[in-house]
């Protein structure tokens, strides 16, 4: 049997995060006021000034503090291992491999960026941070990431997770964090809302306003967002970088990058070191896959549009269904984002990597194939990546191709068995895209002329 896992050590592990803004062909269009709809920073009550300077850089390289290092490896470097079981069960010449990031402390990514925010709050003098979640696993990160770094934590989830995942809200108060569900009663936000509809389910982008709403309100605070930004991004690339690194181990090039999209944080922690190498003429084929019921890239336009439902949030230039939508309550909870990530929109935009949707009862047939052959139960999010990796490797079957695919499993799925136990009850729908719903909140996009 050949290898199956490739294992680097902590002296391997990266002491840099690589921004890709150094090597973008165009540049990033800026983020504009939400008042004034011009160019602007993030805004400085709500952001520490060290997360500011790394939003904007376009230095290649920058270091990774020693105290960040020393946290990352309670689990860092996680491990990428060769998919025999799952290349046998579908009986593909494909050669797959995935980079499993659900090793963390908090079950998925989201701590790579938590303890580099956390940190960068403690250094400008916050005590507490707050934020919001839409399946649990940042507010699991950012509450984790504060215990570690002696902050007070808040955390508005969204509440139709906060009713499906309460064991993600018990590992966040296990924490130490205040967690409620948004749209709730302490913001004004949350209360025009549940005033308009009593029985919201809530969004991500809710719940962004109730945090931004609450931090900007006291002095001790700052806001914390676990995707979308660029600095965000750029945490994660830990995942791309260590991964290159293993995969010369293995002696082996990935053709095909798969990763599910949301917000955007995950996939590009995996695929941002690749994109040099695209630029660079070599041809590996780059797919975000995202769910039907929230298909920004596939179905949504790129435009300007705010970042949260209440228009608080910096405009920004991106892939986005529209401020106002609220997705359907699928189990996917963290792919439930109005807007993508503006790196991930540019790069396609650019057309440096593509995008597909595929529905919830189709991920979770994959899920179940996945964990039967590896073992692992994968949470809903990367399932959506992993139906994508077998509809690969069964097109190599067909073509007798051998590719190498690379998947990135961005956490488990063991806070999400309630899905599961729905799935195979039978009890799942699918979900169709309200189109009309997204013409109308499209209505709303500020105008801006930039």
């Amino acid at each position: 049997m050949e290898q199956t896992k490739f294992v680097i050590t902590e002296k391997d592990m990266p002491t840099a995060w690589y921004n890709v803004q150094a090597d973008l062909p165009e540049p990033l269009p800026p983020i504009l006021h939400p008042g004034t709809k011009e160019p602007t920073i993030l805004p400085p009550p709500l952001f520490p000034a060290a997360l500011n300077e790394q939003e904007f850089s376009t230095e290649r390289w920058i270091e990774i503090p020693e105290e960040v290092q020393s946290i990352l490896r309670l689990y860092r470097p996680t491990i990428l291992h060769r998919a025999h079981r799952l290349e046998k069960a579908l009986d593909t010449p494909a050669k797959i491999f995935y980079k499993y990031e659900g090793t963390s402390p908090a079950g998925s990514h989201k701590l790579n960026t938590a303890v580099a925010q956390a940190y960068y709050g403690k250094q400008a003098g916050a005590k507490r941070l707050v934020t919001e979640t839409g399946a649990g696993q940042w507010g699991s990160a950012l509450s984790m990431a504060c215990s570690f770094l002696g902050l007070e934590c808040k955390v508005y989830m969204v509440k139709v997770s906060y009713n499906q995942k309460p064991y993600r809200r018990i590992l966040m108060e296990t924490f130490g964090a205040q967690v409620l569900a948004s749209p709730s009663t302490d913001t004004q936000v949350g209360r025009n809302i549940l005033e308009k509809d009593p029985n919201s389910s809530g969004s991500l982008g809710i719940a962004i306003s109730e945090a931004v709403e609450d931090a900007f309100g006291r002095d001790d605070s700052f806001y914390n967002l676990g995707s979308v930004l660029n600095h965000v991004l750029m945490h994660q690339t830990v995942i791309g970088l260590e991964t290159k690194k293993q995969f010369e181990m293995a002696g082996e090039c990935p053709d095909i990058i798969v990763g599910c999209v949301g917000g955007g944080s995950n996939f590009a922690g995996l695929i941002l070191p690749y994109i040099p190498d695209k630029l660079g003429g070599k041809n590996v084929q780059i797919i975000a896959v995202e769910p039907t019921a929230c298909p920004s890239i596939t179905k949504g336009p790129l435009a300007w549009d705010y970042g949260d439902v209440a228009g608080m949030a910096p405009i920004a230039r991106m892939y986005t269904v529209g401020h106002s939508f609220v997705p359907p309550p699928v189990h996917a909870g963290g792919l439930r984002y109005h807007g993508m990530a503006p790196v991930v929109s540019h790069l396609a935009k650019l057309k440096l990597i593509e995008a597909r949707a595929e529905h919830q009862i189709a991920i979770f047939n994959s899920a179940v194939t996945f964990a039967k052959a590896e073992g692992i139960i994968p949470a809903p999010e990367p399932s959506h990546a992993i139906k994508v990796v077998i509809d690969e490797a069964n097109k190599c079957k067909e073509s007798g191709e051998k590719k190498t695919i690379l998947l990135g499993l961005s956490g488990h799925g063991h806070f999400d068995l309630s899905a599961y136990e729905e799935y195979l009850a039978g009890n799942l729908q699918d979900y169709e895209f309200p189109t009309e719903k997204m013409q109308e909140a499209l209505k709303e996009l500020p105008q801006v002329e930039v």
